[in-house]
C-alpha cells in the first residue's frame, strides 16, 4: 500500500513564525530605523517571545539580511533571483523584445518591494558597519542578474547587433537600479505602470531590431 505524506506541520509553523518577525522586523525597521529597532519589539510585533527570535535569527544583523533578502524575493523561501519562475520565464522567451517586457515587468515587481527599503539598508549600513558582511563579497548581486539576462538576451534573433552582453548588461543595471526607479515613481510620482512602459520602451530602442 502507497502512504501517504503528511505536512510537517511543525515545519509549517517554523515557517509561518519565520515569516511573521521578517515581516514585523521590516515595518519596524522602516518606521523606525534598524539602530532604533530592538529585538524584544520585533518581537513583540510578531507575537512571539524573544528568546524564538534569537533561536531562529541569531541576531539582529541576520534579521535584517533576511527582511532584505526576503523584500527582494517576495517570499522567505531560500530561492536564487535566477532560479525563480519569473527570471527564468522572462530568459526563455523567443525574442528579445518579448524577454524585456517580461523582464523588466519582473524586475519592476522586485523594485517596487526593495526600493522603499533603500533608505533604512543605507542607515542601517551608517549605524552598524557590520552590516555589509553579511553578504558576500564580489560583484554586485543585481549586475549579476542582469549579466546573465543580457546574455540571454544576446542569443534572440531581433537583438540588435554589435550590442556586446556587457553593454546591454550596463544598460539594465542603470535603468533598473532602484535609485532611478525611486526617482520617477517616488520623487516625480510616476506610476509603476508608466515607469515599466518608459523602461521597455527605452530599452527596446537600444537593444532589439
Amino acid at each position: 500500500m502507497d502512504t501517504v505524506k503528511r505536512p510537517d506541520k511543525r515545519a509549517e509553523r517554523s515557517r509561518r513564525t519565520r515569516a511573521k518577525v521578517i515581516e514585523a522586523a521590516r515595518e519596524l525597521f522602516v518606521a523606525r530605523g534598524y539602530g532604533a529597532t530592538s529585538l524584544q519589539e520585533v518581537a513583540d510585533r510578531a507575537g512571539v517571545a524573544v528568546q524564538t527570535v534569537y533561536f531562529v535569527f541569531g541576531n539582529k544583523r541576520t534579521l535584517f539580511k533576511d527582511v532584505v533578502d526576503a523584500s527582494i524575493a517576495g517570499d522567505d523561501e531560500p530561492v536564487a533571483t535566477m532560479d525563480r519562475e519569473w527570471f527564468r520565464a522572462a530568459c526563455a522567451a523567443p525574442t528579445a523584445a518579448e524577454q524585456l517586457r517580461a523582464y523588466v515587468r519582473g524586475t519592476g515587481e522586485v523594485l517596487g518591494r526593495v526600493a522603499p527599503i533603500m533608505p533604512m539598508i543605507s542607515a542601517a549600513g551608517a549605524a552598524d558597519p557590520q552590516i555589509a558582511a553579511q553578504w558576500p563579497d564580489g560583484p554586485d548581486p543585481r549586475y549579476t542578474v542582469h549579466r546573465a539576462a543580457a546574455e540571454a538576451l544576446a542569443g534572440k534573433p531581433d537583438a540588435r547587433p554589435g550590442v556586446s552582453a556587457a553593454t546591454a548588461a550596463d544598460l539594465l543595471f542603470a535603468l533598473l537600479s532602484p535609485q532611478l526607479y525611486l526617482l520617477f515613481v517616488q520623487d516625480r510620482g510616476w506610476a509603476p505602470d508608466a515607469w515599466e512602459e518608459w523602461v521597455c520602451t527605452t530599452l527596446a530602442a537600444q537593444l532589439c531590431v
